[in-house]
């Protein structure tokens, strides 16, 4: 095992709904994590090409047969990645050319086959070889992402080996989702990557609670994003059109140790890419001497747990 992990964890904006500028911000950023030595880069939840923040603040977007809505969709499936197309294959020429690791969170979509009207929220782990070595898509849309995404499945529902050590994630909302949280800490991660929008106070306690629970480290990758982000078909509420520049997602990434501690605070409002480096990855299995939820602290013999990890 690793004894120590170098990251960078971005906290700037996507271009939004705009593919080939978020691309090219992207690239910039795996460059520039690059040459201050990190081996691995993390983009929050659909960072590429950034997350519908709208559907929560702008009027009118779930009402029936609404023409700006549609509009809109066909603009983020349009700028949507589709893992081992064109993008995804410059991201793992990236990864190889750099050495480095990349999670990605994106908007996907399917081009031909089994859902090719969908866009699923997913990520990707890329490792410093070039290849995908995790593809997972997001099993539940929460709450008003019913309106653009679809459902996931347990595909790659596990953590995997890279350079940087023995890694996965989670999505937001699947973090209350004990069984989820459960076929993760059955794989024994080491560095878990939680992926969300904004990492806000009650997603701060269930990355704390997962850190603890799995006995692993937690980065907790948010985004920022403002109101003149939003997309130009849909209307702004008031207090996005007195105030545009405002924030809707502030960010507040942070990491947390395997006793649940906070190794680094939420960094609220920054608008950069953060590094940190885990330092101890001792601390692991240190921890797991009281609690180890996929070993003996596990009663077998009266429960019985299985996950379904096809496509």
């Amino acid at each position: 095992m690793k004894k120590s992990t170098h990251l960078a964890i971005v906290q700037e904006s996507a271009i939004h709904l705009d593919l080939k500028k978020s691309m090219e911000k992207a690239i910039e950023l795996i460059q520039k994590a690059a040459a201050q030595n990190a081996e691995l880069i993390v983009f929050g939840e659909t960072w590429l090409s950034g997350y519908p923040a709208w559907l929560d603040h702008c009027p009118d977007v779930a009402r029936w047969d609404h023409e700006p809505t549609k509009k809109v969709f066909a603009k983020m499936y349009q700028n949507s990645v589709e893992v081992g197309g064109a993008e995804t294959q410059q991201l793992c020429q990236l990864a190889k050319e750099n050495k480095i690791v990349i999670v990605m969170g994106m908007n996907e979509i399917v081009r031909k086959g089994v859902g090719n009207g969908t866009i699923y929220n997913s990520f990707i782990i890329i490792d410093s070889t070039g290849d995908i070595v995790c593809h997972r898509r997001k099993l539940m849309p929460t709450f008003t992402e019913k309106l653009v995404h679809g459902l996931g499945d347990g595909k790659d529902l596990n953590a995997v080996d890279t350079s940087a050590g023995r890694i996965g994630g989670l999505i937001c909302w699947e973090h209350w989702m004990p069984l989820s949280r459960m076929a993760m800490h059955e794989s024994n991660e080491h560095i878990h990557f939680s992926l969300f929008p904004m990492v806000h106070e009650m997603h701060q306690v269930t990355c704390r609670q997962y850190a603890f629970e799995g006995r692993c480290f937690v980065v907790a990758v948010g985004q920022v994003m403002r109101g003149s982000d939003f997309p130009k078909e849909l209307k702004l509420p008031d207090y996005l059109v007195e105030n545009p520049e405002q924030m809707v997602l502030d960010g507040s990434s942070c990491v947390i140790g395997p006793d649940g501690k906070i190794l680094l605070e939420p960094q609220v409002g920054v608008v950069e890419m953060i590094f940190f480096k885990i330092e101890n990855m001792d601390q692991i299995y240190e921890e797991r001497m009281s609690l180890d939820t996929s070993g003996h602290y596990n009663r077998r013999d009266v429960f019985d747990f299985k996950v379904n990890r096809g496509r």
